[in-house]
C-alpha cells in the first residue's frame, strides 16, 4: 500500500495542471463569447459493457467445486502438551566486593541451576473428516504427547477429542469426536499419482484457518532420511507450520495424502512439501481403528548407499541399489540366502536405485507376503525369493504404534550409532538420542544429541539392548546413565517413577 500512495500523487498533480491551463486559457473571453466559442468537443466516454457471463481467455483449474463440497470436512487440531524446562536463577546482583554480596549470596542458587519446570505448550495442526461419526486422521506429531486435543469445524463447532491411536513410524494418528452427521472426505488412491498432476492442500498455516493452497506433484516415493518407511510425495504446494496433518486433493477430490513437512533453513515454506501417501496412512489408519498392532514388513537386513567407489570396487557398471552390510541370523533374509555384499537391485519387481528406497517398500508389505529381491552378486544378477515377516518383538517397544528406538520408560527415541558418527566422537559404543519428551529423561538434563554409553554401569551397543535394560530397573531408585555430548563424557542421574 506504500507503494501506490506516490503513483496516486503523481497522477494526482497531472490532472490539476491540466484544469489549470484551461481556464487560464480562456480567462479573456467574455462570458458570452466564451459561451459561443467553437471549443473542441471531447468525444463521449464508452466503457464496453457486458452483462452476460464473462469466459476466460485462458483455462486455468478452478478449484472452488472442491472446497465447496469437501472443505467443510477440514478440521483445525490445537492441542497441549507439558514440557520440562529448567528455569534460569538469577545471579547476585551485586559485586563480589559489595559488603551486600555475602547476604545475597547465601540466598541464591548457582546461575542456570533453577530447579526443573512444567510449562504447558500449545500447538496448533490441521486433520480431515474420514466418517460422519467423528473419526479424524491427522500426523502424528500434531498430537503426540499431547495431554488435551481439541477440534474445531469449520462452522466454528469445537470438540474436545480422544487419541484412538498413533503411530510414531508412520507419523499418523486417528482421533475420535463425539458428533455425528459430520461432511466427510473420499478416499483417494495415492498410488495412482503421477508427476506434474495438480494438488491441492487445505489448512491452517501459522494458525490461519482453511487457507487453501495449490501446487502440483514432484516427485514419488521420495525416500527422507528421519523417516525411512514412508514413501513421501514430494509436491511443490506452500505448506507451512499449521498445514501438518491437513489434506492433499487430488483433482477428483479426493485425499491422496497427508500433509506432513517441508524442507527449509528458514522455518516457512520454500517450495518443497512433503506429504504421507494415503494408502501408507490409511494402512495405519485401519489397524488403530480396529485396535490392532501395526505390523511391518522385515527382511531383517541393514543397508547402505552404493557409492562410485563402491561399484567399482563390486563390479557394477552403475551405482545403484542397496548394498547389505549385514544380515541378521534366521531372518527372511538370511533364509532366501542374502549375504552382506550383495546389492539389492529390485524389490517386488520394483526397481531400487538408492537405499532410501529399500525400507518403505519392505515395511509397507504384508508379512507373510511372498518377494522376489534382485540382487548382483559378485558382478552377476541373481533372484532370490523371501517370505517377509513381521518385525521380531525384541526389534520394538511394546507399544505396537512407536518405532524400534522409543524407550517409553525414559519417554526417548534413540538410534544406532553410524561407524562415521563412532569415529567424529570418538566412541566405540552407544545409542543416539533423537527426541527426548518430558519425563525422568529430561529431569535428568538428557537432551537430543546426546549419547548413551552406559545405563547402569552396563554398556549400550544397540536401542534393543537399551530397553531390555532400561525394562528391568527398579523404580525410585537412582540410576547412574554415562552420555556424551560431543568429545566429553559425563554421568548423571535418572530416577524412574512407579507405574511406568
Amino acid at each position: 500500500m506504500a507503494k501506490s500512495r506516490p503513483w496516486h500523487r503523481r497522477n494526482t498533480r497531472k490532472i490539476l495542471s491540466t484544469a489549470i491551463v484551461t481556464a487560464t486559457l480562456g480567462f479573456g473571453l467574455g462570458a458570452a463569447e466564451w459561451a459561443n466559442a467553437d471549443a473542441p468537443v471531447a468525444p463521449a466516454l464508452s466503457i464496453p459493457t457486458n452483462t452476460a457471463a464473462q469466459q476466460n481467455l485462458v483455462n486455468l483449474p478452478d478449484f472452488t467445486p472442491i472446497i465447496q463440497r469437501y472443505g467443510p470436512a477440514v478440521v483445525n487440531i490445537s492441542s497441549t502438551s507439558t514440557k520440562v524446562v529448567h528455569g534460569q536463577m538469577p545471579g547476585n546482583p551485586f559485586p563480589p566486593n559489595s559488603p551486600f554480596y555475602q547476604f545475597f549470596h547465601q540466598f541464591m542458587a548457582p546461575q542456570g541451576q533453577g530447579a526443573p519446570q512444567h510449562e504447558k505448550v500449545e500447538s496448533l495442526g490441521s486433520g480431515f473428516i474420514i466418517s460422519p461419526n467423528g473419526y479424524i486422521v491427522t500426523a502424528g506429531h500434531v498430537v503426540r504427547g499431547a495431554s488435551h486435543i481439541v477440534v474445531t469445524l469449520t462452522n466454528h463447532h469445537a470438540y474436545p477429542a480422544k487419541l484412538v491411536g498413533l503411530s510414531v513410524r508412520y507419523d499418523t494418528a486417528l482421533l475420535k469426536i463425539d458428533a455425528g452427521d459430520l461432511p466427510a472426505v473420499p478416499i483417494g488412491n495415492s498410488s495412482q499419482l503421477q508427476v506434474g498432476q495438480w494438488l491441492l492442500a487445505v489448512g491452517a498455516p501459522f494458525g490461519f484457518y482453511n487457507t487453501v493452497t495449490q501446487g502440483v506433484v514432484s516427485a514419488v516415493d521420495r525416500p527422507l532420511p528421519d523417516d525411512e518407511y514412508i514413501p513421501f510425495i514430494q509436491s511443490d504446494v506452500p505448506i507451512n507450520p499449521g498445514n501438518s496433518g491437513g489434506p492433499l486433493f487430488n483433482m477428483a477430490g479426493q485425499v491422496v495424502g497427508i500433509n506432513d513437512q517441508i524442507y527449509t533453513n528458514s522455518g516457512g515454506y520454500m517450495g518443497l512439501s512433503f506429504s504421507i501417501p494415503i494408502n501408507t496412512a490409511m494402512r495405519v489408519v485401519r489397524d488403530l481403528k480396529e485396535h490392532k498392532a501395526i505390523q511391518f514388513g522385515w527382511l531383517g537386513v541393514q543397508v547402505q548407499d552404493v557409492t562410485p567407489q563402491m561399484a567399482q570396487a563390486l563390479h557394477m557398471k552403475e551405482p545403484v541399489g542397496a548394498l547389505v552390510s549385514s544380515v541378521m541370523p534366521h531372518s527372511p533374509a538370511a533364509e532366501a540366502g542374502l549375504k552382506p555384499g550383495d546389492v539389492i537391485v529390485t524389490y517386488d519387481n520394483k526397481p531400487i536405485y538408492n537405499v532410501g528406497q529399500l525400507p518403505p517398500m519392505v515395511g509397507d508389505t504384508l508379512p507373510g507376503t511372498h518377494a522376489q529381491i534382485g540382487i548382483l552378486r559378485n558382478g552377476h544378477a541373481e533372484t532370490l525369493t523371501t517370505t517377509v515377516s513381521a518385525m521380531p518383538e525384541n526389534l520394538k517397544t511394546s507399544n505396537s504404534a512407536t518405532p524400534s528406538g522409543d524407550i517409553p520408560r525414559l519417554h526417548i527415541q534413540v538410534q544406532s550409532l553410524t561407524p562415521r558418527a563412532m569415529k567424529e566422537m570418538d566412541i566405540h559404543r552407544g545409542v543416539l538420542i533423537l527426541a527426548v519428551a518430558p519425563g525422568p529423561a529430561a529431569t535428568a538434563g538428557i537432551r537430543p544429541g546426546m549419547v548413551i554409553e552406559q545405563i547402569a554401569q552396563q554398556p549400550v551397543d544397540t536401542p534393543a539392548q537399551l530397553q531390555k535394560i532400561v525394562a528391568k530397573l527398579p523404580a525410585d531408585e537412582p540410576v547412574p546413565v554415562l552420555v556424551r555430548q560431543g568429545k566429553a563424557s559425563i554421568y548423571v542421574v535418572i530416577t524412574l517413577p512407579k507405574g511406568k
